[in-house]
């Protein structure tokens, strides 16, 4: 079974696996108790937070230990907002119509429970933000924006360095969602205040993530309680997932140029092969700013998960589109934005490759020709 949905989630890799155990099995301590064993687990977490401040180019203290991604950008979002709000009477926010769920659900939240109201920007076909847009829909009111570095259904990736420098210009703290990028996009030098990184798209475990908010960001903490993480996040840290999240950014990270360049070789071997065997399908998002592990069709005439079920027949697994939104029937809200229609969307499958992909991909180019005739005939 060839596995091609790592945008979905990345199985956890060996040398994390060996790094997290002695965390797990010997040095479990809390890292607030004044013993032995909960010091080794203190030290141990904060050195993990110094290498995650290293790659993503911020201070050890910008660094706040999350569940993952989900929980990243809803502290982001809904903390910096509701700080703001009470610093300086801030009630609006700005992100994108192509979004994470979990960008768009803390922005209605803030909504329907803190009567902000809400920009949600149009992205041209390929799914690009065009910086005048971000640039007009600023204001002194605007709490902050927040954007996904690159989507993850289709692969786009935003000109976010230009967007964090309007954001700067206009004094408006920007979000960058970098749970996708990571591993594929620098993640330093972008001038965000600050990034949602999500453990379980790079080899760490699930449950492990990370929101890196530069420090000078009034920040209102979602979980209260023991203070821990700075009174940004409250509760025991996860010793084990914070040391596996470490070392797992800084070997995708160590990697990332090589990836990049061998994979995304294979993906455009792969794009081109399949527009070739099939008449219908059309690439989805950006030709030029996509991730090099990342290929999304849609196959006029078919259903998306009609043919995943054929391609997983001939032994390939992939997506229609966020494993988030699996469940449900309405088409995907990216595509909707990038003006497919909705019938169109449908018949959305997405294919993302990992880092460990070394093998040319013209055998499952020819697995999907072959589902979507056999849907077709």
């Amino acid at each position: 079974m060839l596995y091609l949905d790592n945008a979905a989630t990345t199985p956890v890799r060996p040398e994390v696996r060996d790094a997290i155990w002695p965390y797990l099995a010997e040095w479990f301590g809390n890292p607030s108790s004044h013993h032995t064993v909960g010091e080794a687990a203190a030290s141990a977490l904060a050195d993990a937070r110094a290498r995650v401040a290293k790659v993503v180019g911020m201070r050890t203290g910008d660094i706040v230990f999350t569940s993952g991604g989900t929980e990243a950008n809803n502290l982001a979002i809904k903390g910096i907002a509701v700080a703001a709000a009470s610093a300086r009477g801030a009630s609006h926010v700005v992100t994108t119509a192509i979004e994470h769920e979990s960008i768009l659900q803390s922005v209605d939240y803030l909504q329907r429970v803190h009567g902000f109201t809400a920009t949600l920007l149009e992205v041209d076909s390929a799914g690009r933000l065009e910086a005048a847009a971000l640039a007009n829909a600023l204001s002194d009111r605007t709490a902050l924006a927040a954007i996904g570095y690159a989507n993850n259904e289709v692969g786009t990736v935003q000109d976010t360095a230009s967007l964090s420098a309007i954001a700067k210009a206009h004094r408006i703290p920007l979000h960058v969602d970098a749970v996708q990028a990571a591993g594929w996009l620098p993640l330093a030098g972008l001038g965000a205040d600050s990034m949602a990184i999500a453990g379980h798209k790079i080899g760490a475990p699930p449950g492990t993530g990370v929101l890196a908010v530069r420090g000078r960001i009034p920040l209102e903490p979602l979980l209260h309680g023991g203070g821990q993480e700075r009174d940004r996040r409250s509760g025991t840290e996860n010793v084990a997932g914070a040391v596996g999240f470490a070392l797992a950014l800084e070997l995708a990270e160590a990697e990332r140029i090589e990836s990049v360049h061998r994979v995304g070789h294979l993906r455009d071997e792969f794009v081109t092969r399949v527009l070739q065997l099939v008449p219908s399908a059309r690439l989805t998002g950006s030709v030029e700013h996509r991730l090099a592990n990342s290929a999304s069709f849609t196959f006029e005439g078919t259903s998306g998960e009609a043919v995943l079920l054929e391609l997983e027949r001939r032994g390939v697994v992939s997506s229609s589109g966020s494993a988030c939104a699996a469940g449900s029937d309405e088409p995907s809200h990216v595509l909707l934005a990038l003006g497919v229609e909705p019938a169109t969307a449908q018949t959305a499958v997405r294919f993302t490759f990992a880092h460990t992909q070394h093998d040319p991909l013209a055998p499952v180019a020819d697995a999907v020709a072959a589902s979507v005739a056999q849907l077709s005939a």
